[in-house]
C-alpha cells in the first residue's frame, strides 16, 4: 500500500454513495465534513453512484438534504454512461429497458426510443435490451428482457453490483438481475458503470482531468477499488459498506486497495490532521 500523504496531491476526489457517504437516508457526520474541507482546501468532488435506479436530479436533491451541498455538475451515474454509449455508439437504437420508471422517463428525455411492454408483448423486437438496478422488476418484464436477448438484441447492463446496502441490510441490485437474464439466456453483457473503462472516460471528459489526478473512495473491491486498479487512479477503500476485514485479508495482491481506512474520518485525519 501507498503513503497516505499521495492524497494531498490529488485534485479530484470521486466517491462512492451507498456504504461509503452515506447509507439508506442516514448520511456519515464525518464524510459530509471531510468532502466540507476539501471543497474548501481547493479540491474538486465528484460523486459517482453504480445506483441508477434514481436520476441525478434525485442525488442532488437527496445529498442537499443530507448535508453534502452538491455543486452542479458533481453528481453522475451508471445510467448516464450507459446513456451516452447508447447515443454515441448506437444512435437511432431501440432498447428495451429493464430499469425503474424514473430511469425510464430520464432515458426517453435524453432521446433514446425505449420498447415498451406492451409492445414487447406484441412481439416488436429491439435492438439493444439494457438491465439495471429495477426494484420495480416483474417476472413479465423479466420474460420480456429474456425473449428479446434469444431473439438477438445485444444485452448490455448498467453495472455489475450484485447487492445493493440499505439501513436493512443487502438487498438483490443489478448485478444479481443480471445473472438471471444470463442463466436464462446464456449470453453475458457487456457492464457499464464502475469499473469499466467507460465510466473513466466519462468523468475524464467532464473534468479536465488526468488519471494521475484522481483518487477513487468505495466500499466495495470489484467496482470502486477494482475502478482505480484497471484504470491507473488512486483506490481508497473504506470499510463502512459492503467489503469487511475478513473479505480484505482474502483478497489478491493485485486486487487490493491502495489505501484501506475505517471511514472517512480516518482520510480526513491523514490529509488534514485531527
Amino acid at each position: 500500500m501507498v503513503s497516505p500523504d499521495i492524497l494531498k496531491d490529488k485534485r479530484l476526489f470521486i466517491f462512492d454513495l451507498d456504504g461509503t457517504v452515506y447509507l439508506g437516508s442516514k448520511p456519515f457526520d464525518f464524510a459530509v465534513r471531510y468532502i466540507g474541507r476539501l471543497r474548501a482546501s481547493g479540491r474538486r468532488v465528484m460523486f459517482f453512484t453504480n445506483n441508477c435506479s434514481h436520476s441525478q436530479t434525485f442525488y442532488y436533491t437527496k445529498l442537499a438534504a443530507l448535508g453534502f451541498d452538491p455543486q452542479r455538475g458533481e453528481i453522475m451515474t451508471a445510467g448516464d454512461v450507459t446513456a451516452e454509449f447508447i447515443l454515441r455508439r448506437r444512435p437511432g437504437a431501440s432498447v428495451y429497458l429493464l430499469g425503474t420508471g424514473e430511469l425510464r422517463r430520464d432515458w426517453r428525455t435524453r432521446g433514446i426510443r425505449l420498447v415498451t411492454d406492451e409492445e414487447a408483448a406484441l412481439g416488436i423486437r429491439a435492438d439493444i435490451v439494457v438491465s439495471s438496478f429495477d426494484t420495480e422488476l416483474t417476472y413479465e418484464r423479466l420474460t420480456h428482457a429474456a425473449v428479446q436477448i434469444r431473439l438477438g438484441a445485444e444485452y448490455i447492463c448498467t453495472h455489475p453490483d450484485f447487492v445493493c446496502p440499505t439501513e436493512d441490510g443487502f438487498i438483490p441490485d443489478s448485478g444479481s438481475i443480471a445473472a438471471a437474464l444470463t442463466a436464462a439466456t446464456g449470453v453475458t453483457p457487456r457492464f457499464f458503470g464502475k469499473p469499466g473503462r467507460d465510466t473513466v472516460e466519462m468523468v475524464l471528459e467532464v473534468t479536465r482531468c488526468r488519471p494521475s489526478e484522481l483518487c477513487v473512495f468505495g466500499d466495495r473491491l470489484y467496482t470502486d477499488i477494482a475502478l482505480g486498479k484497471k484504470n491507473g487512479i488512486t483506490s481508497c477503500l473504506v470499510l463502512t459498506g459492503e467489503t469487511t476485514e475478513e473479505e480484505l485479508k482474502n483478497t489478491a495482491p493485485e486486487s487490493m486497495p491502495d489505501l484501506v481506512f475505517p471511514s472517512l474520518a480516518e482520510a480526513e485525519e491523514a490529509m488534514f490532521g485531527e
